[in-house]
């Protein structure tokens, strides 16, 4: 992106520097010695990588460079950005002497930190080694860049030069909030020894400086600029003595409401480097201990851990419309309603509960104002300008997501205030979408195919669970009546998705149901998408599946298996598929697998499927076409764990951890391994629920102040550990021991006025010990529940 012709330069009079201020003497790379790092790959350089904040996000290349990058506004989804606007498409670092440069854009590493990133680069000719660091801090409008400068040679002078790229532009989706771009005009600050630079037609503002100060008048150049953008320098000569470590900093900061604003800004970092540095370090510690997890798999507990810092990179807050996460980093920095919706379970189950609770008033009072009928939005830019105000299934999954929440929570109050929104919503979803009144909404859910927008598997799936929770959520706040009402759909919806949706011939849930017309469209449409993938066997399937209907026709509405998409796994993933078909369906899935995990639509895998653990061969557009996702691979780890599978579901997890770090350290892509967003918020959902409500069986219920534990470990996993997973004002740690002949499970909990409930299975067991905490036990036909309030628990189990 940078497209600017030869920057505005700083002349020097006086070439001598004074040295860095005494706050900024500890280098990044010692304040960080203790941090978890991961290395990157070289082959992957050229690559992005996010310096992430709430505020200020900064996207570039592993090598230190700043292409363009991202197609919803092409080409400027990378640089800085201080939503709604960009404040630059990057900078460019040089050292120089009389007879050779160093341009610090061909790293040759790079080491991500939990809230930092280094780049590696060496000057061999010289001797020199630079690490170019840069970190956000919390709720700041600016990051810092932070370059530790070693000399192993001789004591040389060099020049260093810092040339910052403006591109002061609105958000995407701008011109719906009369946001538009002009010309980019910068000014020197001799007093302050910074660069300003304006947007000519709006408050806009992006401001930079160093740490190294002049002794004399500089002078200054100034140079047009183009395409609204602006290019202005820093040059400084530092004295290099020999085996000795320089540090320099830089500041940029930015406002999209005023110049003061954004000097304020400038200043506060600058004054506080080291002091926010280590502010932002301790809270990732705390991140870190919320929701520990110790097993055996080292790779499944590293990416586990990264991914709770992925969660905090995601956060994005804008004062004036709210703070929520983004669903990806760099192209949906934005808010959206599902990516929301799988996540936030995520989410609460790590212990980042303030962001769950602004992410749910921020869609709930925009949906409001859009929509105002309870139907939830889509997508919504940082300006506030919505672009979708929803599929069909974004409603009912918002009512599951406040039950779920409320289950962690148990505040009344927190129900009261959304349960309004889910009440209409569910009236508008069955009034307005079910048009011929058999329970089955028509419209688009996950599958965003041209022409799937007739009855929809996860729509009804997704309906189903809104109304058993809902049914659940009606009876905590008094309204006995509307809870049997929504039961009453639920064991309904149920009973139907069993029957009607199933196709006995592909062992398989439908993709959707409809008329032989839709499907003969969606059919001829998916033999040319297989056809160009070169998928011979789903040509055949699809002409079979043609022919079939051709020869008998008919006027009903039936459910057609035609794209296996990964939506037909949502019946086992929300638990409500007879067990029978469950098993059925869960071995037809595995049909649909690559190393890395689930593709989004079955009839894109293909004979190599099994064995490629290459990287995504996209198309040259931005394109989904042949993908395997997180989100698809998460339901079916969650779907086996439902059906008592854990080595199954583990097996999942292994699948999708093989994408950890592939591209960028310290992440998951999006489309596994390593195409579409760098980062993605609903990776979360399939961890934290598998291991911590499924694998240790965490089941919360704040509001009774009690805590059942269920745990279906995996058969490989012998030792594991769960600390400090939140619930509500209490606090509670699973510690699980399985040896040849007997299993040990230690409960911790904060308050010992809560009731804990272990529920184990009779066929895991013979004969089991207690230890002298007072407990309550009850036995059914299938297992025991030993109860107790005590802040610890150790139960032995004998085989």
């Amino acid at each position: 992106m940078i497209k600017c012709p030869l920057p505005n330069v700083i002349v020097l009079i006086l070439l001598i520097v004074l040295g860095c201020k005494s706050e900024v003497t500890q280098n990044f790379g010692t304040l960080s010695q203790q941090s978890p790092t991961i290395v990157g790959k070289t082959e992957y350089l050229n690559s992005p990588y996010v310096t992430a904040g709430n505020r200020v996000y900064m996207v570039g290349h592993q090598d230190g460079s700043f292409p363009d990058l991202g197609w919803h506004i092409k080409g400027e989804m990378g640089g800085i950005w201080n939503h709604p606007i960009k404040l630059m498409d990057g900078f460019d670092i040089e050292l120089f002497d009389a007879i050779d440069t160093l341009k610090l854009n061909q790293a040759k590493g790079f080491t991500n930190y939990p809230f930092a990133n280094k780049h590696s680069f060496l000057w061999d000719e010289k001797g020199i080694e630079i690490e170019r660091w840069q970190f956000v801090p919390d709720n700041e409008q600016g990051i810092v860049i932070q370059l530790i400068i070693k000399n192993h040679g001789a004591e040389r002078k060099v020049h260093l030069k810092f040339t910052g790229y403006s591109d002061l532009r609105p958000t995407w989706l701008g011109e719906r909030t009369q946001m538009f771009d002009s010309k980019d005009i910068g000014t020197y600050d001799e007093g302050k020894q910074i660069w300003k630079i304006k947007d000519s037609l709006n408050p806009w503002y992006t401001v930079f400086g160093g740490d190294l100060e002049f002794r004399g008048e500089p002078k200054t150049q100034q140079l047009k600029t183009e395409n609204n953008t602006s290019s202005n320098s820093l040059e400084h000569v530092i004295l290099l003595p020999s085996d000795e470590t320089y540090v320099v900093n830089y500041v940029i900061a930015g406002s999209y409401t005023s110049e003061s604003d954004a000097l304020n800004t400038y200043k506060t970092i600058k004054d506080n480097i080291n002091s926010k540095f280590i502010s932002k370090q301790e809270r990732y510690k705390t991140l870190a201990n919320r929701s520990k997890l110790i097993v055996p798999d080292k790779n499944i507990q590293q990416a586990y851990e990264w991914l709770k810092y992925n969660c905090d990179w995601l956060v994005r807050t804008v004062p004036e419309i709210g703070i929520g996460i983004g669903a990806g980093i760099p192209d949906y920095p934005w808010w959206f309603g599902v990516d929301s919706e799988y996540a936030l379970k995520g989410y609460m189950a790590i212990g980042q509960k303030d962001i769950v609770y602004s992410t749910i008033k921020l869609l709930d009072s925009v949906s409001n104002a859009v929509n105002g009928n309870g139907k939830i939005i889509h997508e919504m830019s940082s300006n506030g300008a919505v672009f979708n105000p929803g599929n069909i299934n974004e409603t009912p999954q918002f009512a599951s997501l406040i039950w779920d929440i409320y289950k962690w929570n148990g505040d009344i109050n927190f129900l009261n205030n959304y349960f309004p929104t889910i009440q209409k919503g569910l009236e508008w979803l069955m009034n307005e979408n079910d048009e011929n009144q058999n329970l089955f909404p028509d419209g688009f859910g996950m599958m965003e195919i041209h022409g799937m927008d007739s009855e929809m598997i996860d729509v009804a799936v997704y309906t189903q669970r809104a109304f058993d929770d809902a049914s659940k959520m009606a009876s905590e706040l008094g309204k006995t009546e509307l809870s049997k009402t929504y039961e009453d759909l639920a064991n309904q919806l149920k009973t139907k998705i069993n029957t009607e949706f199933w196709s006995e011939d592909f062992n398989s849930y439908a993709d959707f149901i409809g008329t032989d017309t839709q499907a003969l469209h969606l059919i001829d449409d998916a033999i040319v998408r297989a056809d160009t993938l070169n998928k011979p066997w789903a040509v055949e399937e699809l002409q079979q599946t043609k022919q079939r209907i051709l020869a008998q026709p008919s006027n009903e509405l039936k459910p057609f298996v035609l794209h296996h998409n990964w939506v037909v796994n949502t019946p086992m993933e929300m638990g409500i598929a007879d067990p029978e078909k469950a098993k059925k369906a869960l071995k037809t899935a595995e049909t649909f697998v690559n190393p890395f995990g689930v593709f989004v639509t079955g009839i894109d895998r293909d004979e190599s499927a099994g064995t490629d653990e290459g990287s995504f061969k996209g198309s040259k557009s931005f394109s989904y076409t042949g993908a395997v996702m997180t989100l698809p691979t998460s339901v079916l780890a969650i779907a086996e764990n439902n059906y008592g599978n854990p080595d199954k579901a583990l097996e999942y997890l292994k699948r999708m951890t093989k994408s950890f770090s592939y591209a960028f350290p310290g992440s998951m892509y999006e489309v596994s391994p390593d195409y579409g967003m760098i980062t993605q918020a609903w990776t979360i959902y399939g961890y934290a629920i598998p291991i911590i409500q499924q694998f240790f069986g965490i089941q919360p219920m704040a509001s009774k102040k009690s805590i059942t534990i269920q745990p279906q470990m995996p058969s490989t996993w012998n030792t594991a550990s769960i600390e400090n997973v939140s619930v509500a004002d209490n606090s509670v740690s699973i510690f699980y021991n399985r040896s040849d002949h007997t299993t040990e499970l230690k409960v911790i909990q904060e308050h010992a006025d809560w009731t804990l409930k272990i529920v184990i299975p009779k066929t895991d067991f013979k004969t089991f010990e207690i230890d002298k905490t007072k407990v309550t036990i009850e036995e059914n036909d299938s297992s025991f529940t030993f109860k107790t309030k005590s802040k610890a628990l150790v139960l032995k189990l004998n085989n």
